[in-house]
């Protein structure tokens, strides 16, 4: 999962998405309805990728927490974050078991919620396959493509002929 250009500002409501950078400020549009804005130097800006949820073992970067939170409701939004207090953080505990509950807030619980369902509906929660998964992705197909049959064997081929990365072509303009 990839958050870079993603913050949020203190005492703004939602996530901005950095645009540009001025001499005294940054040019920042909305997640939600797409307004542009500056963010000052004297706002409280917070890069997403930056913060991490306080554990008792170490820090777990939010793109960690999201992607548990992902793939616990498989793919779908996550409880709102104007449910009770009870029903967030038992949330929480099912999605972070060992977070330290003493230094992490309701508040800041509230904001993993509300942060997590507007990047899902806006399209910006989006998770990268990491090599690993690729490769054990390939091998299961291979496995699953294996037969006897020469047809059945030049279909599997040409399936990952098809996979490979294209070549780049470069054009002259003359």
């Amino acid at each position: 999962m990839n958050l870079t250009g993603i913050i949020a500002i203190s005492g703004k409501p939602g996530l901005f998405k950095v645009v540009a950078q001025g001499k005294s400020n940054l040019i920042v549009e909305s997640l939600t309805d797409g307004k542009r804005i500056p963010a000052y130097s004297t706002d409280r800006i917070s890069a997403l990728e930056d913060i991490s949820v306080y554990t008792y073992d170490e820090d777990r970067p939010l793109t960690a927490v999201f992607e548990t939170i992902y793939t616990k409701e498989n793919g779908g939004l996550a409880p709102s974050h104007k449910e009770d207090k009870n029903t967030l953080e038992g949330y929480m505990l099912a999605v972070l078991p060992n977070y330290d509950q003493e230094r992490v807030y309701f508040s800041d619980v509230k904001k993993i919620f509300q942060w997590y369902n507007q990047l899902h509906t806006t399209g910006n929660l989006l998770f990268e396959v990491s090599k690993d998964e690729k490769t054990m992705e390939e091998t299961t197909t291979e496995l699953e493509g294996t037969t006897t049959s020469e047809e059945e064997s030049t279909t599997v081929s040409s399936a990952k002929k098809t996979r490979a990365p294209r070549k780049k072509v470069e054009k002259t303009v003359e």
